[in-house]
């Protein structure tokens, strides 16, 4: 019996997922994953790729461009709520007494990557897979300029989003001398992003049952320490 069809069969309803399924599962979770703290735990690199190896299947190469385009407007307007949260809310309540990703620690290592890179801090970010949902949050909190963080983001998430969706849609699209592999490929890629969804909800929900760490704010928190800091960290970049 050849491999194609058995492996095909397994795929089941997933590779047979229409653009707009597709369109609306990575929107969702773009979005998600730029502006809200559940991001963090969301396999957001994982599903840009699936998306592309997914659409790829049914040839829909338009589709994956578009995709990408609008996508990258998600995410854009994703990091801003993400910059206002910060802004207005700062991010003290963030983190949680003995969390494994939402602990002090972390959020201070994000914000002196914020510190010391400025401007180029929110475009690398996006490539970093929590600090890329913390970033934003600490350069409200710090107060950065809004126009240069807007800039920031644009240029981040144009070099994130369609670089992913597009490696995933041509790299399934080279296969296509070895269908069972591209189908192979399609449920590697869908079985990462399932188990990866599923695997994060997990931990996001076993962390948001820790209590919030209380310790007084620092400037590491987000919170500039005199006004002089303050004017300084909203020239950041």
């Amino acid at each position: 019996m050849s491999t194609a069809p058995t492996v095909y069969h397994a795929l089941g309803p997933l590779t047979q997922a229409g653009p707009v399924t597709v369109w609306v599962v990575v929107l969702v979770f773009v979005f998600f994953e730029c502006a809200l703290i559940i991001g963090m735990f969301l396999p957001g690199d994982t599903l840009l790729l699936a998306a592309g190896v997914v659409l790829a299947q049914g040839d829909h190469e338009a589709s994956a461009w578009t995709l990408g385009v609008v996508a990258t407007g998600v995410a854009v307007a994703g990091n801003q709520v993400g910059y206002l949260i910060g802004r207005y809310a700062g991010t003290r309540m963030l983190a949680r007494r003995n969390g494994r990703i939402l602990n002090r620690a972390n959020l201070a290592r994000a914000s002196a990557f914020f510190d010391r890179w400025g401007f180029w801090a929110i475009v690398v970010a996006r490539w970093v897979p929590w600090v890329r949902t913390l970033a934003p949050m600490i350069a409200g909190a710090a107060r950065m300029d809004n126009r240069r963080y807007i800039l920031a983001n644009a240029v981040g998430a144009v070099c994130w989003v369609p670089t992913l969706i597009m490696l995933g849609y041509y790299g399934a699209g080279l296969l296509d001398v070895v269908p069972w592999l591209k189908d192979a490929a399609a449920l590697v890629a869908i079985a990462f992003f399932v188990v990866g969804t599923g695997y994060g909800l997990f931990r996001y929900r076993q962390e948001m049952r820790r209590p919030i760490d209380d310790t007084p704010a620092t400037p590491a928190d987000g919170e500039p320490e005199d006004e002089d800091q303050e004017e300084g960290l909203r020239d950041t970049g």
